[in-house]
């Protein structure tokens, strides 16, 4: 398992912008200075997001980027999501049947209910997880996150 560049790079634009009190927001070039990518790629990133609701533009020289929404009310998964970010989808068994036209294993799988169950406990945690919570530092998103596990082993 990998996280894609996509992923991380997007996750980061959408913390600095939760972080940024300016309400113009932050350009695509402040964007790109502050996390060392390209311009062309923060725009990548940007349209992405803004495509599927989480952030707006604000027009003008002077212009930038904003959340679209409170940050308490963007989840970590609404943010993943938009970029690409699901570890599991049941589309995936279709495209990875090897020389076959069907997977030798699709009527019964063991490791589809492997990848299904993961996902599911992935979005259990991460849409709990709101761009609020990734205002905070280090140490208490860690809590954050460690109280999430512990309350739903309850």
């Amino acid at each position: 398992m990998k996280i894609t560049a996509q992923v991380e790079y997007g996750l980061r634009i959408m913390v600095r912008i939760t972080r940024c009190t300016d309400e113009k927001g932050l350009s695509i070039r402040q964007l790109s200075e502050a996390e060392g990518l390209s311009i062309n790629y923060v725009a990548k990133l940007t349209r992405l997001l803004r495509i599927k609701g989480l952030i707006n533009s604000t027009r003008g020289h002077m212009g930038g980027y904003v959340l679209a929404k409170p940050a308490a009310s963007i989840t970590i998964n609404d943010t993943l999501k938009a970029l690409g970010g699901r570890f599991f989808d049941k589309k995936f068994c279709d495209s990875h049947a090897g020389i076959l036209a069907l997977c030798t294993n699709s009527v019964d799988c063991s490791i589809r209910s492997l990848w299904s169950m993961m996902q599911a406990t992935l979005d259990k945690l991460l849409d709990k997880v709101t761009m609020a919570d990734m205002m905070k530092n280090e140490k208490d998103v860690s809590g954050v996150l460690q109280n999430i596990i512990e309350g739903s082993a309850k």
